[in-house]
């Protein structure tokens, strides 16, 4: 009987991993690579948010990325869907992981943060 379990629990992580492109972050909320997010965003399967300063936005960002201000997004969730995948982006990961994990807490259940932000970006930014 044991085996049989041990077998099963086997199988179960192994399709669970399998099927999963986001990890936890260190700080609790859900990331990806640039590159998942890149094929998210083109496959337009997603809303990016980005969570920089005006003056960063300014100086590029990704086409038609949302510009939400850390400083301003739980006063602006009205702007932010619930029933689509949002992508949030900052210059390196650490603000839009805090953005969503601030989002999570707030019910949005398909916020995830891109890993490295804009200096790990390979897409296209407008300037």
């Amino acid at each position: 009987m044991n085996k049989i379990m041990m077998i099963v629990m086997l199988v179960v992580v192994v399709a669970i991993s399998a099927g999963c492109n986001q990890v936890v972050t260190s700080q609790g909320g859900i990331s990806m690579t640039t590159e998942e997010a890149l094929s998210l965003w083109q496959a337009q399967k997603a809303v990016i948010i980005d969570v920089r300063t005006l003056k960063e936005y300014q100086e590029g960002h990704i086409p038609d990325a949302v510009l939400i201000p850390l400083n301003q997004l739980e006063t602006r969730l009205d702007e932010i869907p619930k029933d689509q995948t949002v992508l949030l982006i900052c210059r390196s990961g650490r603000r839009s992981a805090q953005g969503t994990n601030l989002l999570r807490s707030k019910g949005f259940e398909q916020v995830v943060n891109i890993e490295g932000g804009m200096l790990a970006w390979r897409g296209p930014v407008v300037k």
